[in-house]
């Protein structure tokens, strides 16, 4: 991911026995940053991490012969190749770049109209200001740039996951129609797409992880078969377990029988997962579906400013006096903007962070003796913003005693820039390869209807609990890992043996998540099984306040879902809650 370790590629080049490497950047808000970058100076637009990692590699990876694809080209690939292209000639190497265009709608937005771009929800206006538009391509163009004989693929947007797909259908032949083998790749993809989390990293057990300090990134052994060994380099820390890839295979997917990419619909309900070794992981069962007509669309947009004010109070009734202090700004500042003829803020939101603040009512820590005070508005005028960044300081002597630790100095306003969603016909979208010949358009099958809505599985076995059950954390059970999509978010929960998954049914049914997350939620609760893996997994739509940076929570990623509802009381029979 961009921010990643600058130290993962050398690892991986150096002790991973790679025939390809794979580097990911992309999300979107990036997309915004990297348009208003070439808005600013034509020869950026692309992740400017990338060369810097590599150009110290290139002898290494042209000597093992290793080939290299990411998505590093943002909104302007031939920028990303030719600045690649100069560090291969000062280091004296030698490599063959391709570069995938076509994902770049922002030069046709004008044309595409909501009869061709059609928005994934019929209730968001669609906005006249947009910054980014990018559809999500996936691997076959990839593949072309490797059957060309590239040695380094660069895309703009594609799917994390395509990112492995295309070496794969390339390595093995594997076809369009090859279904069920575009499903096991993408699984490969997405397993290795965000840096450390399927070899340790964010893993629930994370006192059985060692070497935070030196983690070992994954490395995918895949067969023509379509299964594949999850590992890692040698003489490295994390953990590979059943455990940590199991989580990641439940990051950010919705519904796990209809996982909808471009190439392929995959059904990962009856994967499995099986330990054969040390920090060896052997995938296998994925299965998949026709491809669906269109590509999603991440278009992104600016929709005002906020502002986030951060600092400290200490002592006794730290919460309360937090609490009074924020109230008492927002207050305050209100009357200033009346004063000088500004509406009011849009949206203010208020978090004692420390008080488990995002729990909401099932928050046990309110007796605790220093939190941190966030206080986040936001306004369609930057100078009301500011009006407020001028008055927060004065709450240290003028308000609460304890007031200390304004981190950030004087809180300065930033835009907020939204994410808005949807489809567009693949046959709409024209997509090139350039292997230094000059662009080539190339066929994209048109595929089959639209995405499927998202309806909850029917359940599987439900205990029947005793009169005399022992209510237990879900910890005890259960791992979990949680993740975001826009808006949304969802939930993995994985059984740590198969015979507690019928009481961890019984007890989380979607009103009960629904009602734990009560505070936090305004759309719906899907649930979904895995029985490959005992596991269901949550889509919880509209509980991120907008999501990314369009959110003024402390987490507008879900990134602690997960681990929030791993308190869950659990009814068990009193057997199984001794042997706990």
């Amino acid at each position: 991911m961009w921010g990643d370790t600058q130290t993962a590629p050398g690892q991986l080049v150096r002790k991973g026995e790679l025939d390809y490497l794979l580097l990911e950047y992309l999300a979107e808000v990036t997309m915004s940053i990297l348009t208003a970058q070439r808005m600013r100076d034509a020869s950026m637009g692309w992740a400017r991490d990338f060369v810097p990692v590599v150009t110290p590699l290139l002898p290494e990876i042209a000597k093992q012969g290793i080939k290299i694809v990411t998505n590093a080209g943002g909104v302007n690939p031939d920028g990303c190749r030719d600045a690649l292209q100069k560090a291969c000639e000062e280091a004296g190497v030698e490599l063959k770049i391709a570069v995938v265009t076509g994902d770049n709608l922002m030069p046709r937005r004008d044309e595409l109209g909501e009869d061709v771009l059609k928005p994934l929800d019929p209730e968001q206006p669609r906005p006249d200001n947009f910054l980014s538009m990018n559809a999500y391509l996936g691997a076959l163009p990839i593949k072309q740039a490797f059957d060309d004989g590239a040695d380094v693929v660069i895309t703009g947007r594609c799917v994390d996951s395509a990112l492995a797909l295309g070496p794969l259908m390339h390595e093995f032949g594997w076809s369009a129609s090859d279904l069920d083998l575009l499903s096991a790749g993408s699984l490969a993809g997405h397993l290795l797409e965000c840096g450390a989390q399927s070899t340790g990293g964010n893993f629930t057990d994370w006192r059985d992880v060692p070497e935070y300090e030196n983690m070992g990134f994954p490395v995918a052994e895949c067969a023509a078969d379509g299964s594949f060994l999850l590992t890692k380099p040698p003489e490295t820390g994390g953990l590979v377990t059943v455990g940590t890839v199991g989580e990641q295979m439940l990051y950010e997917i919705g519904n796990p029988a209809a996982y909808v990419l471009p190439d392929v619909v995959c059904d990962w309900r009856e994967v499995t997962l099986e330990q054969v070794d040390k920090d060896v992981v052997r995938v296998a069962g994925a299965r998949g579906t026709a491809p669906t007509d269109s590509y999603k669309v991440s278009a992104t947009y600016p929709d005002g400013f906020r502002l986030t004010a951060l600092f400290m109070v200490g002592g006794i009734e730290a919460v309360a006096k937090a609490e009074r202090v924020a109230n008492a700004l927002l207050e305050k500042n209100r009357r200033l903007l009346k004063d000088k003829g500004f509406a009011d803020y849009r949206q203010a939101d208020v978090e004692a962070i420390g008080s488990e603040a995002m729990y909401g009512p099932h928050s046990r820590s309110r007796d605790t003796r220093e939190v941190m005070v966030k206080i986040a508005v936001t306004h369609e005028d930057e100078k009301a913003l500011k009006l407020f960044g001028t008055e927060v300081a004065q709450a240290a002597t003028g308000m609460v005693p304890g007031i200390t630790g304004y981190f950030a100095g004087r809180p300065k306003p930033s835009r907020i820039v939204r994410l808005y969603s949807a489809l567009v016909r693949k046959t709409e979208v024209p997509v090139s390869v350039d292997s230094g010949d000059g662009p080539r358009e190339i066929e994209i099958p048109a595929g089959e209807g639209a995405p499927p809505a998202p309806v909850s599985a029917a359940p599987g076995e439900i205990a029947e609990v005793p009169a005399d059950a022992v209510e237990v954390p879900l910890i005890r059970l259960a791992i979990a890992r949680s993740g975001d999509k826009g808006d949304d978010s969802n939930i993995g929960v994985i059984a740590r043996k198969p015979e507690y998954l019928p009481y961890i049914r019984a007890a989380l049914t979607e009103e009960a998540v629904a009602d734990y997350f009560s505070h936090l939620l305004k759309g719906q609760v899907y649930r979904f099984e895995l029985p490959g893996i005992n596991a269901l997994n949550f889509l919880l739509t509209r509980i991120l306040g907008g999501g990314g940076v369009a959110s003024l929570r402390a987490d507008p990623q879900g990134k602690c879902y997960g681990q929030m509802l791993l308190d869950f009381p659990i009814a068990v029979p009193r057997e199984i809650a001794e042997k706990l």
